[in-house]
C-alpha cells in the first residue's frame, strides 16, 4: 500500500466507504495501531483499529450494527460490510494501579495526544482516512526502518503503566525480527518493573507467549525472556533447564536442555501450535532423571580400555509430561491443549527398528493414538533439529530413512483396518454377558485381553472365535 519514505497511504475501499460517516458526520477518523504498521512492514493488514474524535455514543447513532465491546474505556466494535472493525475515541489515561488497565480514562482532544499513550513508537502511527496523511510524532517510521523497538517516551513510565507492556516488546522483537532499544532493554530488568509484570493476570502473559512460540523464530523472544528474568517469573521450571549438560563421550548433543528446547522449538511447524509447545517441553523432565555413571569401554585407537562418564535421562518423558500438566494448568492453557502437549511430551521417547513386527507396529498405533501419529512424527523432528539447530538432513539421513521407513509401514497397518480399539472388536460387553460373565471390572479386563489378542493376530477378530477365547477364561 506504502513504504516508509511515503508521506501518504492508500487507503482501501471499505474504510473509504467507512470514513464517509464520519466525514458527514463532522467527525475525523484514523487508522491506528498493527495494521498501520504492518503497511509500512508491507505486510497484509486485517484487524482494522479506528481512532476518532465522536464518542462511543456518536459511533453508536451513526452505525446500525454497534457492540460495546469496551464502552468504558471509549471503544466499540461496528459490524460493517462483513468486518468487525474496533472504534475508539481519542484518549488519555492516568493511572494503572492493577499494572494493566488505567484508572481513569480521559477523551482527548487530538490523534497526537492519542498516540502519546501507547506503548511502542512503531505501534503509535495513524492514517488519516480522510486523505491517507500520516500522523508519526514519535518517528515511529525510521524506527520500523531501522528494525528498533522503542517505547514511547520515557521507558520506566510506559512500563510501569502497564505490566504486559515489557512481554510485547519482547514477543514483537520475537515476531518481528526487531531488536529492542538499549534504554527500553534495560528497564525490562529493572526489579520494580518485573514487579509490575508480576501484576498481569496469568491468563494475559499466555496470550502473549503463545503469539511468541508461533514466530517464525520463537528462541529469538524464549532467550530474550531468560536475559530478561521474565521467563523466572513466569515459568520457572525451565530454570533448572539451563546449564542441565546432555553431552557426552557419545555426542549425541552440542547444547544443553534448555537450549535444546529451545531449538527444538525453532524446527517445529510453525502453523501447529501443539508441536510447538510439545517441543519446548518435551525433555523438560531431565534435571529431575539425570543420572551420571562411569563405565569402561575399549578404546579403538589405544586399544586399551578407559573409563568414561555416561549421562542417562531415564523416564524423562514421564516426568515431563508431570511437569508440563502443572505448569500448562498454572498457566491456565484449555484441558484440551495439556491433554495434547502431554499426550506427545510422554510419547516422544519412541524407537523404532526394522525388526519390529507388525503386530508390534499396530500396538504403537495403539499407545500413540492414530490421530496423534502425525504431531508425533513432527516433534520428533523437532527433537532432532535441537540437537544440532540445524536442518536434519545434514546430519540425521538414516534417522530419516528409519523414520520414513515406520510411517509407510504404520500407513500400511492403518489401511489394513485392523482392530486397534475396543470398539474395533466384533464381540462386546453384552456378548460375554450372554456367556454367563458376571458385570464389573473383571470384563473390562477380559475385553482388553481379547484386544491384546487381535493385535497380534488379526484373524482371530472373528465373534466365534473370540467367543470360543473368553470361554476359555471359565476355567480359571
Amino acid at each position: 500500500m506504502s513504504c516508509l519514505f511515503a508521506s501518504k497511504v492508500r487507503i482501501p475501499g471499505v474504510l473509504k466507504e467507512f470514513n464517509k460517516v464520519f466525514k458527514s458526520n463532522g467527525f475525523k477518523a484514523y487508522l491506528v495501531g498493527g495494521a498501520v504498521r504492518d503497511i509500512f512492514l508491507k505486510k497484509t493488514a486485517s484487524d482494522w483499529d479506528i481512532a476518532t474524535n465522536a464518542t462511543p455514543q456518536d459511533v453508536i447513532k451513526m452505525f446500525k450494527f454497534v457492540v460495546p465491546t469496551g464502552i468504558e474505556h471509549g471503544t466499540v466494535t461496528v459490524h460493517f460490510k462483513k468486518l468487525e472493525i474496533e472504534v475508539t475515541t481519542f484518549r488519555t489515561e492516568t493511572g494503572y494501579s492493577d499494572g494493566r488497565h488505567p484508572d481513569s480514562v480521559n477523551y482527548a482532544a487530538t490523534i497526537e495526544e492519542d498516540l502519546a499513550r501507547r506503548d511502542f513508537t512503531m505501534n503509535a502511527i495513524a492514517v488519516n482516512l480522510n486523505n491517507g496523511s500520516i500522523v508519526d510524532p514519535f518517528k515511529g517510521r525510521k524506527d520500523i526502518r531501522n528494525k528498533i523497538i522503542r517505547t514511547v517516551r520515557n521507558p520506566h513510565e510506559r512500563f510501569m503503566e502497564d505490566g504486559l507492556r515489557p512481554i510485547r516488546a519482547l514477543r514483537f522483537a520475537s515476531k518481528l525480527g526487531f531488536k529492542i532499544e538499549e534504554a527500553t532493554y534495560n528497564e525490562i530488568k529493572n526489579p520494580e518493573v518485573q514487579e509490575k509484570c508480576k501484576s498481569i493476570s496469568i491468563e494475559r502473559f499466555r496470550d502473549e507467549f503463545e503469539k511468541m512460540l508461533v514466530s517464525e523464530k520463537p528462541s529469538v523472544g524464549l532467550k530474550l525472556m531468560e536475559e530478561t528474568g521474565i521467563l523466572k517469573i513466569f515459568i520457572p521450571e525451565f530454570t533448572d533447564c539451563r546449564g542441565c549438560i546432555q553431552s557426552d563421550y557419545r555426542g549425541f548433543h552440542k547444547f544443553d536442555v534448555l537450549d535444546h528446547l529451545f531449538y527444538a522449538c525453532d524446527g517445529s511447524p510453525t502453523e501447529k501450535p501443539i508441536v510447538r509447545l510439545a517441543a519446548l517441553l518435551h525433555d523438560i523432565g531431565k534435571p529431575s532423571a539425570k543420572k551420571i555413571q562411569t563405565e569402561s569401554i575399549f578404546d579403538v585407537e589405544s586399544q586399551s580400555y578407559k573409563d568414561v562418564e555416561t549421562i542417562t535421562f531415564y523416564n524423562h518423558e514421564s516426568l515431563g509430561e508431570q511437569i508440563s500438566r502443572k505448569l500448562m494448568t498454572r498457566l491456565k492453557f484449555s484441558n484440551d491443549q495439556i491433554n495434547s502437549v502431554c499426550h506427545l511430551v510422554k510419547e516422544h521417547m519412541f524407537h523404532y527398528e526394522h525388526n519390529w513386527t507388525d503386530a508390534a507396529v499396530r500396538r504403537f498405533i495403539m499407545r500413540a493414538n492414530k490421530e496423534c501419529l502425525e504431531d508425533l512424527f513432527d516433534l520428533r523432528n523437532a527433537d532432532m533439529y535441537g540437537m544440532w539447530n540445524e536442518p536434519i538432513e545434514i546430519r540425521y539421513n538414516s534417522a530419516i530413512e528409519l523414520l520414513l521407513e515406520f510411517r509407510e509401514r504404520i500407513e500400511n497397518e492403518l489401511k489394513k483396518e485392523n482392530a486397534l480399539s475396543l470398539k474395533d472388536l466384533k464381540l462386546n460387553g453384552k456378548d460375554l454377558l450372554d456367556l454367563g460373565f458376571e458385570p464389573g471390572k473383571q470384563l473390562g479386563i477380559i475385553l482388553e485381553d481379547l484386544l491384546n489378542c487381535v493385535v497380534e493376530d488379526p484373524e482371530l477378530n472373528v465373534k466365534e472365535k473370540l467367543l470360543q477365547i473368553a470361554n476359555s477364561y471359565k476355567k480359571f
